[in-house]
């Protein structure tokens, strides 16, 4: 499946080389740059949780592999990391319909990559956690 690899390091300034492999990606594969943003917040939000809650010991390097490619006209995005399991299809939605002030801290980035994504997928494979989100071209 993948067409690109992108592999990060778990530290928050790695976003900027995400972004830029993302402009590099859309260009070559002529994605609008609707496309591009909505593809660009879903990985940011799943890399971002990923480097701060999945690792224990935050000094230690750990490499986040991404893959960018395409099945049957739908961009197909995977995330691979080797955190603690963590399956985001079992993070409950949040809720919407209390103030600012009572609403708890966390689950809308992961709400965010639910809204965005046609298919979101999790499996945990030899001590890795694999996120696969298919998105639509736009």
């Amino acid at each position: 499946m993948p067409e690109e690899t992108v592999v990060l390091e778990n530290d928050i300034s790695e976003l900027e080389k995400l972004r830029k492999a993302l402009d590099g990606f859309g260009a070559k594969n002529n994605l609008s740059q609707n496309t591009v943003i909505e593809i660009n917040l879903v990985l940011e939000e799943a890399v971002v949780n990923i480097i701060y809650y999945a690792y224990e010991n935050k000094k230690e390097r750990h490499k986040i592999v991404i893959g960018l490619g395409f099945e049957n006209e739908v961009v197909v995005l995977r995330v691979e990391d080797d955190g603690v399991p963590f399956n985001l299809l079992h993070s409950p939605e949040p809720l919407f319909d209390t103030t600012v002030k009572e609403m708890k801290i966390g689950g809308l980035g992961i709400h965010l990559i639910r809204k965005l994504a046609n298919s979101v997928s999790y499996h945990r494979t030899d001590g890795k956690n694999i996120l696969t989100v298919q998105m639509r071209k736009q």
